[in-house]
């Protein structure tokens, strides 16, 4: 009989029902809900922009389907926002809550179907990062970090609206994923040396999600990013945060120093633009290779330097030095480093950053 010290620590994984990825595909969006619940009343969030765009295919594709629906619009994900329409949404009293945008449309939308314990379905309109599968929401509050809300249930993709949206957002995507080569190896660091929980099934998807950036990046360069490619390789990331039970495939260190930019230059650059600078300097120390990181965001479109993003040197600095704290009961290469003012700065000159 095993004795319950000695039994191994056990995690939760909760994974979408249903992904579906298709072309031109809104019009099925009813359809789509249909099979996952036959919900007979949903709450739809989504931003004012998105909503023109799209409003009218939802509304004819739920009615078809005999699906009631109520609009909700999202402003921003601060704290007392998505309180404000979870009153609101709360007063519906639907079978299902619908995520309809970027990032903070998707994560309102999350993170109120959590409080209150109703399915939630992401409908991302664009591929800037890889919430739009995970179980984890970006919130403007006293956390400097992404916590954990629920998985969605389904998760609804029309690629062609995807490829409508600014080439920025795509590029910001990619260097998300390419952050999960940081990730992976803070992860494992960290499994070294404080024991902690570390699976290879879902470290080697999210790397396998980065890699197939990395490996066709020269082509992305001469041809253009492959929509459908990046959209299933976020969700694939997506996937294995829920499979390894926290964030840790997809944010190490170089997360950590998105989140510092975020507390101290608040509103400047995509927060996969800043993973991916984040990680050229992760990565020089670790000790892999960074110069490939450079070639990989510069063949896809992302920025390279703080400059790019309108960011100063000394908020590159501090935003290096306060990383860890942020978050010091996560394991990454930032605990290994006494990363001082001068440290700082060195790393963040050798590697082109600034």
């Amino acid at each position: 009989m095993t004795k319950s010290h000695d039994r191994m620590q056990s995690h939760t994984m909760e994974l979408p029902r249903l992904i579906e990825i298709g072309e031109r595909n809104i019009g099925d969006f009813g359809k789509f809900v249909n099979s996952l619940n036959k919900s007979k009343r949903i709450s739809l969030i989504s931003g004012t922009n998105v909503t023109k765009i799209i409003q009218k295919k939802i509304e004819s594709s739920l009615k078809s389907n005999k699906i009631k629906f109520v609009w909700h619009m999202s402003g921003n994900n601060t704290i007392p926002a998505i309180n404000t329409i979870q009153k609101d949404v709360k007063k519906d009293q639907s079978d299902l809550i619908v995520g309809i945008g970027g990032g903070r449309s998707v994560d309102t939308a999350k993170m109120i179907a959590f409080n209150l314990d109703k399915p939630f379905v992401s409908v991302p309109t664009a591929a800037s990062h890889d919430g739009m599968a995970s179980p984890f929401v970006s919130i403007v509050g006293d956390k400097p970090h992404s916590i954990v809300a629920s998985a969605p249930l389904g998760v609804f993709v029309d690629i062609d609206i995807i490829r409508k949206a600014p080439p920025k957002l795509l590029a910001s995507g990619c260097g998300d994923l390419i952050a999960n080569i940081i990730a992976v190896k803070d992860w494992r660091l960290g499994h070294e040396k404080t024991g902690e929980y570390y699976g290879r099934y879902s470290a080697d998807l999210a790397l396998m999600s980065a890699k197939i950036v990395m490996e066709n990046s020269s082509y992305y360069a001469k041809n253009g990013l492959d929509v459908r490619i990046i959209v299933e390789a976020l969700i694939s990331a997506g996937v294995a945060s829920c499979i390894a039970g926290s964030s840790r495939p997809c944010s190490g260190a170089e997360h950590l120093f998105s989140h510092a930019l975020d507390k101290i230059a608040p509103g400047r650059g995509l927060h996969g633009e800043k993973c991916g600078i984040g990680s050229i300097m992760m990565a020089k120390l670790q000790g892999q290779d960074w110069k490939k990181i450079v070639k990989t965001l510069k063949d896809v479109g992302a920025p390279t330097s703080a400059k790019q993003i309108g960011l100063k040197s000394e908020e590159i600095v501090t935003a290096l030095m306060i990383a860890q704290e942020l978050r010091p009961e996560r394991y990454t290469i930032l605990k290994e480093i006494e990363m001082t003012e001068k440290k700082a700065l060195n790393l963040a000159k050798v590697t082109n950053v600034i």
